[in-house]
């Protein structure tokens, strides 16, 4: 190779690493900034986060542009509505 060709440059990929499969409280609503309890990754590579309202007044179009879709919102019907004799 003449030195022209030759260029000290990396190859680079769009592969985007794959993400957490869960949500934590931390994940945050795009939307409104409520707790995400529904995570859509794009098939063009990125990532957005809903509250149950936005996931249930959004979804038939997140799951047509979705690559995959983590949805937790069943969480919110496994949570006590008030704490259990003992741990106020």
């Amino acid at each position: 190779m003449t030195p022209e060709h030759m260029r000290n440059e990396a190859d680079v990929t769009t592969a985007v690493a794959p993400s957490s499969a869960h949500l934590s409280a931390a994940d945050r609503c795009d939307r409104c900034g409520a707790q995400a309890y529904l995570k859509v990754e794009l098939q063009s590579g990125g990532e957005l986060h809903f509250c149950a309202h936005h996931a249930r007044e959004h979804g038939d179009k997140l799951r047509e542009i979705a690559a995959n879709l983590v949805d937790e919102t069943d969480k919110l019907k496994a949570t006590p509505a008030i704490a259990p004799e003992g741990e106020l």
